[in-house]
Order: structure tokens, then C-alpha cells, then sequence
């Protein structure tokens, strides 16, 4: 099970909160002297009134959403950006898995303070239950819901199937880190973040973008270091990417998916980093998209058919940057405008004339009958 440690942007320090520091058992207090009890007469205990037992309160689920939905996802996660809906492959990876499944979810925006027990992201809660790493997540709501995508396919497919997730999760993703680390300025232009949109910060962008080359480059390597791919040259790490993609490329071949019409879980870990090559702006000169687009049509191809099959509101994501456009919105209520007030009251206005008006006709005929009546009368 991969480690979830491929983190997008994070927060420039200027805009970082640290979490709250653990709080300290708090020490015994020593018992405080109480009165000796009184002896009651039998006959006062007797007429005494039982008090009625407590019932202890029910226990609140250990989970950030406290007023949750049943059987409702809650994915926590990082917000949008312009390029793709997420530039972790981990979070794309459990958000394209849910759309795939048609699983009922809602995202939530961790505002950089909210991880999960072992603070990971993404982590989900449902039904008052956290679960984290993402591959977990999958694996265990494929089982809670009966949604497991690989169910038809061989033993020998589940085998090459896990072998592929190992490389693209152990490996490819972290010649992309590598390279987002080496080039942080490179990846705000590629992706065309905005920090003070994604925030919703103050702090002008030209500041926001240098805490942010500072603080991510520095983690970032760290992290592709410890992996052991830190330690080679920029070239040699772009060309294991390119091998990496080769491999995949050539599984694909000319099938829609990997194992055939359907998508399965190696589409949907393959689409999750592919996506952060090929949806990188050209502003950003990255050697891996051009060896993707000119090497390995297939796989363009192949991130093209699972974002339309998952994601019809891709640009309504990246341009409004909304987490839950697949939600449906709240009718907006309907105001009445003093002009359609004012129309209102004329046509009450109109009503009142007509009928003072057929009330005048027939007073008037009703008078002329009299006429006739006392003439004929008279005659």
C-alpha cells in the first residue's frame, strides 16, 4: 500500500497553522474532604424518593463532520486549481474512483488544518467512520458498498494489475515530485496556480508564490531523497520517467482501457498521475508531456477517455475552482421586484374598474325595464 505522500501546493508559511500541540493527562487531584455522612432513620430512606438512573449520553462519532449523511462519502482534500482538479494524484486518484463507482460523496476543503489520525490526505469519513491512505479508502468502500471495478478480471490480471499501481505509485510519482521540486516556479506557471484565489488570502501573489518555492521545494526533496530517486541527476530521473511511461504505453497498446472496454482500478492510478503530466501548461518546459504526447499517443488517448467517462464538469471545476459542482444547487428563491409588484396592483386596479363598470350597465337596464313597466302601466 503506497504511502500518501505526494502533497500539491502547500501552504506558504505566511499562511500555515500549526496544529494544536497534544494536551497533557491532566495530573490527579487530590480528593477533597468530604462531611461525614448522617444516619437516616429507616422510616425517612424508606419514603425517600428513588432518584431515576442517568442515561449516559450517546458517545459523538470520532469524525470532523459531525452532522453527516448515511452512506455519504466525505472526501477531505486540497483545493482546486486551473489545470486539473487536483495536483495530487492521490486525492484525483479516490475522486475518480467514486465518480467511476457513482458512489454518493461530497468534498471538503481540509483548509490546511484538517488530516487525517495519521495525517494523510485525502482521508474520508462515512457514516461516522474515518478511513485514510488512499488505497485503503478504495479498497475498503469497494467492499462496505460492493463496488470492486477489478471483480471480472483474472488472476493474472490482478497480478499484472498490482504490479503496474506499485510502479506508477512507488515510482512515476515521484519523478514527477522530483521535478516539481527542482522547479517550483516552473510548476506555478505549468499549473497556473493562483495562491491568493486558492486561499482566499490577501497576501499579494508575488509574495505568496516565493514562500511557496521556498517551503514546497525544500519539503519536496526531502521526500523524493528519502525514496531514493532524490539522490540521481535531473536527466537520469527524466528518463526513468520514460521508461516507466514506455511500460505502460505498451500494456495499453490499442485497447481502450487496460484490460478492455472498462475502466479498472490501474486506469483510474495511471489516469491520477498522467493526468499531472499532460495537463501541465506548455508555459512549463517539461520533457516528460513532450515524450507522453510524441512517444506515447496511447496514453493521451487514454487520460482523454476516462476524463470525459468521469468528469463532464472538468472546466467547471478549473474555472470556477468549485469542490462539489456534482452536487445539485438550492433553487434560488424567487424574489418579487417592485415592478412586477406595481404590475400586480394595476391588474387588481383593471379588475375593480370591470366590475364597477358591468355594475353600471346593468343598474342602467334595470332603470329602462322600469321606464317600460310604468309606461305600459299607464297606457
Amino acid at each position: 500500500m503506497a504511502a500518501e505522500v505526494e502533497n500539491p501546493p502547500a501552504v506558504p508559511a505566511a499562511e500555515e497553522k500549526k496544529e494544536d500541540a497534544p494536551v497533557e493527562p491532566a495530573s490527579e487531584v487530590p480528593a477533597v474532604e468530604e462531611e461525614p455522612a448522617v444516619e437516616k432513620p429507616a422510616e425517612e430512606l424508606k419514603e425517600a424518593p428513588k432518584e431515576a438512573a442517568k442515561e449516559p449520553a450517546p458517545k459523538k462519532p470520532n469524525v470532523f463532520k459531525q452532522d453527516f449523511e448515511k452512506d455519504v462519502v466525505y472526501l477531505y482534500q486540497f483545493a482546486r486549481t486551473t489545470s486539473l482538479p487536483s495536483l495530487s494524484p492521490y486525492v484525483l486518484k479516490v475522486e475518480t474512483w467514486l465518480r467511476l463507482t457513482g458512489l454518493k460523496y461530497e468534498n471538503v476543503d481540509h483548509k490546511f488544518k484538517l488530516y487525517s489520525k495519521k495525517g494523510q490526505l485525502p482521508f474520508v469519513e462515512v457514516n461516522g467512520q474515518q478511513i485514510f491512505d488512499s488505497s485503503n479508502i478504495i479498497k475498503e468502500l469497494s467492499q462496505k458498498f460492493e463496488k470492486d471495478i477489478d471483480a471480472g478480471l483474472s488472476n493474472e490480471q490482478k497480478t499484472i494489475s498490482h504490479a503496474m499501481i506499485s510502479m506508477v505509485e512507488n515510482h512515476l510519482t515521484f519523478v514527477i515530485m522530483a521535478w516539481r521540486a527542482k522547479n517550483p516556479g516552473e510548476m506555478v506557471n505549468g499549473y497556473k496556480i493562483n495562491f491568493q484565489q486558492s486561499l482566499g488570502s490577501k497576501i499579494p501573489n508575488a509574495i505568496l508564490n516565493f514562500l511557496f518555492k521556498i517551503n514546497y521545494g525544500h519539503r519536496a526533496s526531502k521526500k523524493v531523497k528519502a525514496q531514493g530517486i532524490g539522490v540521481h541527476k535531473p536527466d537520469e530521473i527524466i528518463e526513468m520517467g520514460k521508461e516507466d511511461l514506455k511500460a505502460l504505453s505498451e500494456l495499453l497498446a490499442d485497447k481502450p482501457f487496460f484490460f478492455g472496454d472498462e475502466p479498472t482500478l490501474l486506469d483510474v492510478v495511471v489516469f491520477s498521475s498522467t493526468a499531472q503530466i499532460y495537463f501541465i501548461s506548455d508555459d512549463a518546459k517539461y520533457a516528460l508531456k513532450e515524450f507522453m504526447v510524441e512517444q506515447c499517443a496511447n496514453l493521451v488517448g487514454h487520460v482523454s477517455r476516462i476524463k470525459e467517462r468521469c468528469y463532464s464538469d472538468w472546466d467547471e471545476i478549473c474555472n470556477n475552482l468549485e469542490l462539489n459542482p456534482h452536487l445539485p444547487k438550492p433553487e434560488p428563491e424567487v424574489k418579487e421586484n417592485k415592478e412586477g409588484a406595481d404590475t400586480e396592483k394595476a391588474a387588481e386596479q383593471d379588475k375593480e374598474s370591470d366590475k364597477e363598470l358591468v355594475k353600471e350597465k346593468v343598474d342602467e337596464k334595470i332603470d329602462e325595464n322600469k321606464e317600460k313597466e310604468a309606461v305600459e302601466a299607464a297606457s
